[in-house]
């Protein structure tokens, strides 16, 4: 059973075309499956459309029409909020994700706080930061970052604290939007494969947003390009990037270099 199912989702806004009012669809007639433990490489232009069906899998905006279901819950009923805590994003900017008048310590447990009852959290100071080391530890930080602020840390680190967070829930599905795009490419490297090692690790299924067709080929198991808001061509990784059907797909391929991979 599919952990993610979108089915013909489409997203239009209107917008005033002379004297007259139009539909602007930016997500159109979309439907995908992510399976429990897999990544999907969602690839694609910027304005292509990528970061609006995350939002409408994340339950931040609602679709125009068509359905998504987590974990067999249709998101947008009643039952979404028991979603909450099964659905992290980690977004592009990890300067702007991170509160800067919290400490390391707040940012990380913040979320065990929210959802302590119905997730049966320990909230007691000890308890916390014991969860919080883990994190730190988990994403190669050690506890020291406790106690500083989000200015003290370089991009990749403050990234780091932002995975940290997101994991922070056990949750199922983790959605990364161009997660190292504000970054150097070695420290991104250094993420990518610091993503990787935690899916191994913990089991998490992956729906990771790039424009970006090398770096979505190293940690996607199957890809899907979307092209001015439509699904033009899914596949698995390797053979989608050795054989793609589509000219816009080879044109992505052809656009960005190769990302070295470094040690975590």
């Amino acid at each position: 059973m599919a952990l993610v199912e979108v089915e013909s989702v489409s997203k239009n806004y209107p917008r005033l075309s002379g004297l007259r009012q139009q539909d602007h669809f930016v997500v159109s007639n979309v439907s995908l499956t992510i399976a429990p433990g897999e990544t999907l490489g969602l690839v694609g232009e910027s304005g292509s459309g990528k970061t609006t069906l995350a939002q409408m899998i994340l339950g931040l905006v609602p679709p125009t029409s068509g359905s998504i279901r987590v974990a067999g819950i249709t998101v947008g009923s009643k039952e979404t909020m028991s979603l909450r805590r099964h659905m992290q994003p980690v977004f592009q900017d990890p300067s702007a994700a991170l509160n800067p008048r919290m400490r390391i310590f707040d940012i990380v447990t913040e979320p065990l706080i929210i959802h302590h009852r119905e997730a049966g959290i320990d909230t007691r100071k000890s308890a916390l930061r014991a969860a919080a080391r883990e994190l730190l530890t988990s994403v190669g930080l050690d506890d020291s970052a406790l106690h500083r602020y989000p200015h003290e840390f370089s991009g990749g680190q403050r990234q780091r604290i932002n995975i940290a967070r997101a994991l922070a829930l056990k949750p199922q599905l983790v959605i990364l939007d161009e997660p190292v795009s504000a970054l150097d490419v070695s420290v991104g490297a250094q993420i990518i494969n610091l993503l990787r090692r935690l899916q191994q690790e913990l089991g998490l299924t992956y729906l990771f947003i790039s424009h970006s067709m090398p770096l979505v080929r190293y940690l996607a198991t199957r890809i899907a390009v979307m092209e001015r808001g439509r699904l033009v061509e899914t596949g698995e990784a390797e053979q989608l990037c050795a054989q793609p059907r589509e000219a816009y797909t080879r044109q992505l391929i052809a656009a960005t270099p190769e990302l070295p991979v470094l040690p975590v």
